[in-house]
């Protein structure tokens, strides 16, 4: 073999560092002027009856997202609910039980492919499952569509957390006579703790941005979600359906909904990772 010039293999290196400093300041440059545009139009729409007001029909000033915001957390919190105790618990078969078992491959490659399935294609699965036996919108179909968005990414998360504890932890407390359930909980999970609640954390920044599931679920409502059995009002669906209107009050409504989203998903994502990092250097 001819080894290859030293120099022509610097110039690559350089020509490598380079394009991907140009792409990461080109992703930079696109997501400041989307923070700018959102911020610049969103803030002016952002007051006291913002906040605490419910939606208002076209030409009637006044009007506020209060209940698009409570539906909002309640259909998230109900996500929460099924997608992390179902995530979590698959993460631990597959790294303490299934690892090497033909049932662990067949979960680790459904969750695999879960993580890559288009989100609308999970609100059409719903849609087609629920919605059409009960006829009607439904705030739950749309939180179990977001908690099947939430459980691979739980699920990887918290396999690739535990497979990083070193083993001889478990294996002093097998040797001391702890059960594997109980060393899992009261060990594994406390070395892991940040990755855990990292991954969790996420995953819930993820779905509250969701639209597309909540397109055939959820749908939309200007009323207070008294049942979540029901078409449940939703900051995200509130921008799908305000933002294209002639109106100008739902439009400004539309960018304040959208500052909510993106302001909640940022802090969540920026304290998380700001979080683990503190944690991983103490460590």
């Amino acid at each position: 073999m001819i080894p290859r010039s030293h120099s022509i293999r610097r110039l690559k290196e350089k020509l490598l560092m380079v394009m991907a400093i140009a792409t990461a300041i080109f992703g930079l440059f696109i997501l400041f002027i989307i923070i700018k545009d959102v911020f610049l139009k969103g803030a002016s729409v952002i007051n006291w009856n913002f906040f605490t007001r419910d939606m208002r029909p076209a030409g009637v000033p006044g009007g506020g997202v209060r209940n698009a915001i409570y539906g909002t957390l309640m259909i998230t919190g109900v996500a929460a609910l099924i997608g992390i105790p179902t995530g979590v618990a698959a993460g631990v078969y597959l790294s303490e039980w299934g690892r090497h078992t033909k049932l662990g491959s067949v979960i680790r490659f459904g969750v695999n492919i879960l993580m890559g399935v288009p989100s609308i294609i999970i609100g059409i699965f719903i849609y087609a499952v629920i919605i059409v036996r009960i006829k009607h919108g439904s705030g739950y179909a749309g939180a179990i569509a977001l908690s099947i968005i939430m459980i691979p990414v739980i699920a990887r998360t918290t396999e690739d957390m535990l497979r990083m504890v070193p083993d001889h932890l478990r294996e002093s407390a097998l040797a001391l006579g702890t059960p594997r359930w109980k060393a899992t909980i009261q060990i594994l999970f406390r070395a892991a703790k940040s990755g855990l609640i990292t991954g969790i954390i996420l995953s819930l920044a993820r779905v509250s941005g969701e639209t597309a599931p909540l397109i055939f679920t959820a749908r939309f409502s200007q009323f207070w979600p008294s049942d979540l059995n029901k078409e449940t009002a939703n900051l995200t669906m509130t921008i799908y359906n305000y933002a294209p209107q002639p109106y100008d009050d739902l439009v400004k409504i539309a960018w304040g909904a959208s500052l909510l989203v993106m302001g909640a998903v940022l802090i969540i994502t920026i304290i998380t990772r700001i979080t683990f990092a503190d944690r991983m250097n103490k460590k």
